[in-house]
């Protein structure tokens, strides 16, 4: 039964002209004026849509939607627009199939899968190191925004196929995903050119089920996976709609953090230096195991930071099935609810100094204090993302490499103009100059 309301049927406050938000410029600076004017909770009657929706910014309102109640939240606008990329993955499904298809993906999000895993992790980021010390002996200056992308792209590619991306390769001449680093626009021709690859990972599928090769990767668990009531394994078209989720947001979102990360490095030689102190007092050779990760609190903090000051996901959505409660307000069944962790992350009542970047507010004895669900970079509740260790992981072996080796210096002061598309993103490359330490 859900928490409906027996007493108050009391609407949050909000603007008389009708409104729609999207994941776009227009919409960001609109919720930036609705938060500032109404707060917490506010209510918008849709252009567009049947149902009203709600502009929801209080950390208690949303442990009810994603935590306490879930179940009573469903997917809500925008997602149709992601499930033309995606398929019918955990991003996108919902009710007893994303609940069985969630239980069936787990197991390969384990620490003990993660840890064999890290040696894709190493090997990715030292290939990247011969290129990186190439260009700092060279004076060569880098586009961060496209060395983190085509960095992360390579890690999902080899955390999935392992040794058969090479045989990918070698077949087509060239990377195929590459069109997901080539091309940064989102729209229905990338949608296109993306779905096209799914022969090619089907093939890869039907020859691992005739050779049987052994592998430890991602789309080996995929495919060992059993549903625990049936027995049953995932169909072709569960398994690549999953890889293909995977795909995109295990690169999108972590491309995106490692941008960040690297700017705030360059922006604020304070945390640089602390950083670099250490991974300079750790004890690994050259580059971190898996083992070495608690070694490196601090990195976890900045990259910490830069997910609160930049989610990539910036807005996204949830719909009431049946009728609810958010503290004093009513939410009638229907009602769409949008969710926005970067406004949520600047909120000046559960962080201080928001619009400042500093890793401490992710110290120890201050996380104790915050409200758990202030920071949802990855969501929250059940469907917080599956890969957020994993991406933690990645960053923690980057750094704890990279920054042993260099630091870096931002080759434009201009201020920085924001693209809040589908992802939070920066509207022009970052470009670095990278120093051997």
């Amino acid at each position: 039964m859900t928490a409906t309301a027996q007493g108050s049927k009391k609407l949050p406050p909000g603007p008389v002209q009708p409104c729609d938000l999207n994941t776009t410029p227009e919409s960001f600076d609109i919720i930036a004026g609705l938060i500032a004017e109404y707060g917490d909770i506010c209510r918008l009657t849709s252009e567009s849509r049947k149902s009203d929706a709600y502009l929801v910014n209080h950390p208690d309102y949303l442990k009810q939607i994603l935590v306490k109640n879930h179940q009573n939240y469903t997917k809500g606008v925008g997602f149709d627009r992601v499930k033309m990329l995606l398929g019918n993955g955990i991003i996108v499904s919902d009710g007893p199939f994303w609940r069985r298809q969630r239980r069936m993906i787990q197991p390969a999000f384990s620490r003990k899968v993660i840890a064999e895993l890290s040696e894709q992790i190493k090997r990715c980021n030292l290939e990247l190191l011969d290129s990186w010390e190439a260009k700092a002996d060279g004076n060569e200056p880098i586009n961060i925004t496209s060395e983190a992308s085509e960095l992360s792209l390579q890690i999902v590619l080899r955390s999935l196929f392992s040794e058969d991306l090479d045989r990918i390769i070698a077949e087509q001449g060239s990377n195929p995903f590459s069109i997901l680093t080539d091309d940064m626009a989102r729209d229905i021709q990338l949608v296109i050119k993306f779905r096209a690859l799914s022969k090619i990972i089907l093939e890869v599928i039907e020859r691992r089920r005739r050779e049987q090769p052994g592998r430890i990767d991602f789309l080996a668990m995929f495919m060992d996976s059993r549903d625990r009531e049936t027995e049953a394994a995932m169909t072709d078209r569960e398994l690549l709609d999953e890889i293909m989720t995977m795909i995109i947001a295990g690169h999108e979102t972590s491309a995106i953090t490692l941008n960040w990360v690297w700017y705030f490095l360059a922006k604020y030689p304070d945390v640089e230096r602390k950083l670099h102190a250490e991974v300079d007092n750790a004890d690994y050779e050259q580059i971190p195991d898996f083992d070495d990760l608690d070694q490196l609190p601090y990195v976890k903090q900045v990259v910490e930071e830069a997910l609160r000051y930049y989610p990539p996901v910036w807005l996204y959505t949830r719909r009431a099935i049946e009728a609810d409660q958010l503290g004093d307000y009513f939410v009638p069944a229907g009602t769409d609810i949008f969710i926005t962790p970067y406004f949520l992350h600047r909120h000046p009542r559960y962080w201080s100094q928001p619009e400042k970047f500093d890793p401490e507010h992710f110290a120890e004895e201050n996380i104790r204090e915050q409200h758990k669900q202030a920071y949802i970079p990855f969501s929250a509740g059940p469907r917080r993302c599956i890969g957020d260790f994993f991406a933690t992981v990645e960053m923690q072996m980057h750094f704890g490499l990279m920054a042993r080796k260099f630091r870096v210096k931002l080759l434009d002061e201009q201020p920085l103009e924001l693209e809040p598309a589908v992802n939070l993103r920066n509207k022009q490359p970052i470009y670095l100059q990278l120093i051997r330490r």
